[in-house]
């Protein structure tokens, strides 16, 4: 059962830290609060952001008021992040949240590859969240989320046509060209790999691929499953563990948001959450994603969940909580097994 007894204590000790972390990555902070909540373990809550302390940084000063007229503006400039959280605090004042996530989900839906799909998964978690119970420090975090996802806007080439007949993803997948390993491009930071697709024209079509005729659930089942077995087929060290979690965490972040949402902007959100994924396969991968039989692990939910807090790692416990949970929905072993593949990638030694 969830438990977020101590949602707001965790919250206000993150308040002062920033979306960036020291060692260059991003802060994972309140994603991974929540998912613990979300899987029962308030207990680990706080013993584990003592651990993460070290890590963050303080929170940027505003720079310049971002005024509504304007704000298109300040799309994509990272530097203006805290600006942006100030934008979304009045937006949260001004409207029901809800109102408020459901209509800027919209906006930035096709920049859900923004910051390696960061934005629109710390929205889900804050929406979820919310969900549960609304509070100050709820909706602080739900304006973090959507600035931080305003502030790293990012889009992936697109076109409008030349992808064939659409497919559900599953099948869709074997058809996603994979940049060449002699023209892949990266520089540090998986957003560097996501920004050198727009030099590989073969890729553009990808997001025509996948028929979005289904019900919303089933798509949103369809993508985790089909970027689980692409995890499977591709995380062979850490970097490509990371790269390839988040083709299925910001697919189930979705899932989230579907409550506020509307069908046409669902599915419309849906379409750039493949793309996403599909980008991170064509920038990292090297294998098709695997149709037969995969063996699930040995343990329980609730051992992979100790497993995962114990590894301290930020991107086990947020790949467990989201691959339970969508196993929960759509019992295929993909998840499980992903789920233990990355807990032993990413314990520390």
């Amino acid at each position: 059962m969830p438990d977020y007894a101590v949602m707001e204590e965790a919250l206000e000790f993150l308040a002062p830290f920033g979306p960036d972390l020291s060692n260059g990555f991003t802060n994972h902070a309140p994603m991974a609060t929540e998912a613990l909540c979300a899987l029962g373990r308030a207990d680990a809550v706080i013993p584990w952001l003592e651990g993460y302390r070290k890590f963050l940084l303080p929170r940027p000063a505003p720079s310049r008021r971002i005024e509504r007229a304007e704000w298109r503006g300040a799309l994509g400039r990272t530097e203006r992040t805290t600006d942006w959280t100030v934008f979304f605090e009045e937006e949260l004042r001004a409207a029901s949240w809800r109102d408020v996530a459901a209509r800027w989900t919209a906006t930035l839906a096709p920049a859900l590859c923004a910051s390696a799909t960061h934005g629109v998964i710390r929205v889900s978690h804050a929406v979820r969240s919310l969900s549960e119970a609304e509070s100050p420090g709820r909706l602080r975090e739900l304006a973090e989320g959507l600035g931080y996802w305003a502030a790293c806007y990012q889009t992936l080439p697109t076109a409008a046509s030349g992808a064939g007949p659409a497919a559900r993803a599953g099948a869709a997948i074997a058809r996603v060209p994979v940049v060449p390993e002699a023209q892949r491009h990266f520089t540090g930071t998986i957003v560097s790999s996501l920004e050198a697709l727009s030099a590989f024209a073969p890729f553009a079509p990808v997001i025509e691929m996948l028929d979005t005729t289904a019900t919303l659930t089933a798509l949103i089942s369809d993508l985790t499953e089909t970027f689980a077995r692409v995890y499977l087929a591709n995380a062979r060290d850490t970097l490509g563990t990371i790269v390839f979690i988040h083709g299925v965490t910001s697919a189930t972040g979705l899932r989230s948001l579907l409550p506020i949402l509307g069908d046409a902007t669902a599915r419309q959100a849906i379409r750039y959450a493949w793309q996403a994924g599909c980008g991170l396969y064509a920038a990292f991968g090297k294998r098709p994603a695997p149709d037969g039989e995969i063996a699930a692990p040995h343990e329980s939910a609730e051992t992979l969940v100790d497993m995962a807090i114990a590894s301290g790692d930020e991107h086990a416990i947020k790949f467990t909580e989201a691959c339970l949970r969508e196993h929960a929905l759509n019992p295929s072993p993909a998840y499980l097994a992903a789920a233990r593949h990355a807990i032993d990638l990413l314990t520390a030694d």
